[in-house]
């Protein structure tokens, strides 16, 4: 993910419809949550003062899972957008930095962020690679950085004191996902493929140790790999029930088609970082039987939030919109308090206990979240719809 102010005129996602009713193989899909009536608001009480302050995002904006970096960041757009329009006297300025979802790019991106010192708290880093190879500049720089999507478990044993997770890691991801798959989907057999990504390669693992014994078979693709038929062939051979993918949409969507297109029926389930809906268009036909879980919260009764996310972004909301909006309104919240210097913000960040659109947000020493629902998700006429919560 790279510096800059780029250019968001990019891929945009789809609305999610409200969630449905599932088929034979499913459960019926809960009600997604309602807004709580003390969510925090990014508008605040109007009252705030304060200048010389920013907010930055840092990650994918353009790059080859750049749908899933621009919901984040539209998601903070709104939310400070709000709050400038309700605090004349409290203007934050935003600054996107653009990674592009690289590891390897990463470092000179916060590098970057961090050399100016307006900057006291950051939304970011959406991937767990880029999050990785970067934790120990921002801890350095005493910079506070909510990522709202980077789910390795690996990151918040690393004795950092500025990273916080905006949503539960694949500890509970990986376990709610073998459950969905040997509970709902009533699957004995499940073949889990994985990614060479961090996120995807921990993910997997993840998947596999819950699964244990029902397990019972692997394989992996690498990053930007088009080909699968050395893959599809082998789940022709081992005729899973299910196949469990770990890693990003641009991978996931053309095995699942060439997957369909082989006559494997064995049920395809991929995780946040599939649920997208790039993976629905790149998939085809394939896409219809895919599932997903993911620890980001259905945003189908947040009518406000769609609503204006929609006028003011110009665009729907997608996976992990919602808790971009969150976190950004947390970091607005310590600015709205007096506070205008980095070591300020990470000690507001610390000790926060409130309630936000997604969830109720209080951290740990490690940064970790009291509270990490993982949702299911399917595809239902063509978008990605709520199948009920599984955490």
């Amino acid at each position: 993910m790279l510096a800059a102010a780029a250019s968001l005129a990019l891929s945009a996602c789809s609305a999610r419809d409200t969630g449905s009713s599932g088929n034979a193989n499913q459960t019926s899909a809960a009600e997604a949550p309602k807004q709580a009536a003390d969510a925090a608001n990014p508008a605040g009480d109007g009252k705030a003062v304060c200048s010389g302050v920013t907010l930055a995002y840092a990650g994918t904006i353009n790059g080859g899972s750049a749908a899933l970096g621009q919901n984040i960041l539209y998601g903070v757009d709104l939310a400070i957008k709000q709050h400038n329009k309700a605090n004349p006297g409290c203007q934050v300025a935003f600054k996107q930095f653009d990674t592009e979802g690289k590891p390897d790019k990463a470092p000179g991106v916060v590098t970057q962020v961090i050399s100016e010192a307006s900057i006291i708290g950051v939304v970011g880093l959406p991937f767990s690679g880029e999050s990785k190879a970067t934790g120990n500049l921002f801890e350095q720089a005493g910079l506070v950085h909510i990522t709202p999507s980077a789910t390795n478990v690996h990151l918040t044993e690393n004795g950092w004191k500025t990273f916080f997770r905006g949503m539960g890691n694949d500890g509970v991801q990986g376990p709610a996902a073998a459950k969905f798959l040997t509970g709902t989907l009533k699957a004995n057999k499940v073949c889990v493929i994985e990614d060479d990504s961090e996120y995807g390669s921990g993910l997997a693992q993840q998947v596999r140790d819950a699964l244990k014994e029902k397990a019972t078979c692997s394989d992996k693709v690498k990053t930007a790999q088009t080909d699968f038929s050395a893959v599809v062939n082998k789940m022709v051979t081992e005729k899973p029930d299910a196949i469990f993918y770990g890693g990003y949409y641009p991978e996931a969507s053309p095995l699942a088609q060439q997957l369909d297109d082989k006559g494997v029926t064995a049920k395809f389930v991929g995780p946040d970082g599939v649920k997208d809906d790039e993976f629905v268009k790149g998939a085809g036909a394939a896409a219809a039987k895919a599932y997903f879980t993911c620890p980001c919260v259905p945003e189908d009764n947040f009518k406000d939030f769609t609503a204006a996310y929609n006028a003011t972004e110009g665009r729907a909301p997608g996976t992990y919109s919602p808790e971009g909006y969150d976190v950004a309104t947390i970091l607005l919240k310590g600015i709205d308090k007096g506070i205008k210097d980095r070591a300020g913000l990470l000690d507001f960040v610390k000790n926060y206990d409130g309630q936000g659109l997604t969830k109720k947000f209080k951290w740990n020493d490690k940064g970790e979240l009291s509270e990490t629902p993982v949702w299911s998700y399917k595809v239902e006429n063509g978008k990605i719809v709520n199948n009920g919560q599984i955490n």
